[in-house]
């Protein structure tokens, strides 16, 4: 194959069709028409041999070269874009910039809104747009609709940089008046009952089988680990109503620490810690290899960091 010879454009046809398996939704895109992108992915065929995309009755599925070549040519135009794209000066007390972010309750509670208190006075012009984790996928994130996504991730694609912004250990809160007080050991917790919260990774979620304790999390599965599970009555997925629930309602809520803290101040609930031990987890901040080297986007990553380490 002689490479002087290869249409560029070909190779940027190639990512998206990879990307989007359709080729309507790939000609959509790139703003081409659907005869174009057809065109283009038969120029394909002819350039690699290969068929490509085969259609199935699952929709269009990638052959295993187009597989195979899928990674080298993303880097490829990842690095072509990086070297074109126009370095462009940030000025944040300028700037009217709206940055999307994915983030979950408990990043949003803890951490962003101390970011947004720094940029009332660094940046006042920047406005945050802030999407559930159900609101958006890792390709959104990848093709940088979303700038940067905040929250415990157990997988990241390899394409994507990542931060930790701080590493935090878990409590367990309850109303000051709990039956469980003053003394709370394990036979005591697994006695009352307790309210579940987590929200990772990205996509619509689906729906809990408590009995599935493998899927429930960290403090379920360290529980598993000596056979002990505890009286689960409500799940939720937002750390402001589990605390609710635990000040109002009765319940146990074990959750991060920094998120506890937010009612540190609450005469109406006490904050311990869980009777067995639960690993840290960490909260990361992950953004698309094409925003990497923007430089608002630089200036907001460093800020947000920097307010994890306060």
């Amino acid at each position: 194959m002689n490479i002087s010879k290869i249409d560029l454009n070909l190779l940027v046809y190639l990512d998206v069709l990879l990307r989007e398996k359709n080729v309507t939704r790939a000609a959509d895109k790139l703003s081409i028409t659907q005869p174009a992108m057809s065109n283009g992915l038969k120029r394909l065929r002819e350039l690699f041999s290969d068929p490509i995309l085969i259609r199935t009755s699952e929709g269009m599925v990638p052959t295993a070269r187009a597989l195979e070549l899928q990674p080298v040519i993303r880097s490829i135009l990842s690095k072509l874009e990086e070297t074109l794209q126009k370095e462009k000066n940030f000025d944040p007390l300028e700037s009217n910039r709206t940055f999307r972010i994915m983030a979950s309750d408990y990043a949003e509670t803890t951490l962003l809104a101390r970011v947004l208190g720094k940029l009332r006075s660094r940046a006042p012009g920047v406005t945050l747009d802030i999407v559930t984790p159900s609101d958006v996928s890792f390709h959104d994130v990848e093709l940088g609709k979303v700038d940067m996504a905040i929250n415990r991730f157990d997988d990241l694609p390899l394409s994507f940089h990542q931060k930790v912004i701080w590493y935090d250990t878990f409590s367990c809160m309850v109303n000051a008046k709990h039956p469980c007080l003053p003394n709370l050991d394990l036979d005591t917790y697994l006695q009352h009952k307790h309210v579940w919260v987590s929200k990772t990774g990205f996509g619509v979620g689906v729906g809990i089988d408590p009995n599935e304790v493998q899927k429930l999390g960290w403090v379920d599965n360290e529980l598993s680990k000596f056979g002990k599970k505890r009286d689960i009555s409500v799940f939720t997925r937002h750390y402001h109503m589990a605390m609710w629930l635990a000040k109002e309602q009765g319940l146990i809520a074990t959750l991060p620490t920094k998120a506890a803290e937010l009612y540190a101040d609450n005469p109406d609930t006490v904050t311990m810690e869980p009777p067995f031990d639960i690993p840290p987890i960490a909260l990361k901040m992950a953004w698309s290899p094409l925003l990497h080297h923007d430089a608002g986007h630089v200036w907001l990553r460093r800020l947000i960091v920097d307010v994890g380490a306060e």
